[in-house]
């Protein structure tokens, strides 16, 4: 193969400008064009940018989220009370209860021997094992006034708010507006696993 001449004295032709040049003074760029060197544009570092790789999917040693147990509520002291003389409804305050109307919620009395759940205290005549029935009883958020659900104040919350609810007994009170139930007195699911 020959040999190519220097270019001592040869001009060459810019592919940018058009203008002619030393032929010693032109360096190509990336693109692969010919230019002066007071022409000379570097690559731009973002026309090819460092491979990535994919964003980590998960965790190499992951648990299953677990699963919360259900737990029964505490009451406050005597949180029961009667609606009227002759009716089953019973009324419960609870704030901040979170309940869902047509949940079935199961009330029972301290705790004894043997992690055995006693009946809590009654009220209006409606017994404290009839109160702890284990079926449990379905629940209405809001609280049994004049023949209604107070649910119609502001959001319908009523004027008592979401801190009640109510059930209907299996028995009937024997007075109107009594309060009972004892302390202390939990409501919860039906049934508790530990």
């Amino acid at each position: 193969m020959g040999k190519f001449s220097k270019g001592r004295y040869s001009l060459m032709i810019s592919d940018r400008s058009g203008a002619a040049f030393p032929y010693r003074e032109m360096v190509q760029e990336w693109t692969g064009a010919w230019v002066h060197n007071s022409e000379y544009e570097p690559k731009q570092p973002q026309v090819s940018p460092r491979p990535h790789g994919a964003d980590p999917q998960a965790l190499q040693h992951a648990k299953p989220a677990r699963t919360e147990f259900a737990v029964a509520d505490l009451l406050t002291e005597n949180p029961l009370e009667s609606y009227a003389n002759a009716s089953p409804i019973v009324n419960v305050v609870l704030p901040g209860h979170g309940y869902t109307t047509g949940d079935t919620k199961r009330f029972r009395g301290p705790l004894g021997a043997g992690g055995v759940y006693g009946d809590p205290e009654g009220v209006a005549g409606i017994t404290g094992a009839t109160i702890a029935k284990a079926a449990g009883y379905t629940i209405t958020v809001g609280k049994y006034v004049s023949g209604a659900t107070d649910t119609d104040g502001p959001n319908g919350t009523g004027i008592y708010g979401t801190d009640w609810f109510y059930f209907s007994a299996d028995t009937n009170a024997n007075a109107a507006n009594k309060t009972g139930g004892g302390y202390p007195i939990s409501v919860g699911p039906v049934t508790l696993s530990a």
